[in-house]
């Protein structure tokens, strides 16, 4: 039923694109200055606008979604912590780690981490899946 091991890992490059950054706000109009204002954002201290955290809950819906080999799963419960901002045009290096199978419960749990091309951690946390039978 399960098509997981423990310490199976998946890597995954994520862009942060003109498209992903302009769509997020069409969608969710959030347009905090911090998010959409350079001069407002390097007022307190970044190098400029700084990415919506919730782009990266896109990205993991989309390993959850693309990237895992069974298709028949759903998130159960997910934990982000963001450590260092995201700038447009970031590519960011992804990599989720199983570290528990829960097969009472038809679930899986992963660690992940996102790292921007300093190698420095973005964001990182918990994500649990369920696998739908």
């Amino acid at each position: 039923m399960f098509n997981f091991e423990i310490n199976d890992t998946f890597e995954k490059t994520f862009a942060v694109t003109a498209a992903v950054y302009e769509g997020f706000i069409d969608i969710f109009n959030d347009r905090n200055p911090l998010h959409t204002d350079d001069d407002f954002a390097r007022s307190f201290g970044f190098k400029g606008r700084v990415m919506h955290g919730n782009i990266l809950n896109g990205f993991l819906s989309v390993f959850v979604g693309e990237c895992l080999p069974d298709k028949k799963v759903i998130i159960h419960d997910q934990v982000i912590q963001f450590r260092n901002p995201v700038y447009l045009n970031d590519v960011l290096a992804f990599t989720a780690t199983v570290t528990n199978i829960y097969e009472a419960v038809k679930a899986v749990e992963f660690k992940y981490q996102f790292k921007n091309c300093d190698a420095k951690i973005v964001a990182k946390g918990k994500i649990q899946i369920g696998i739908l039978v």
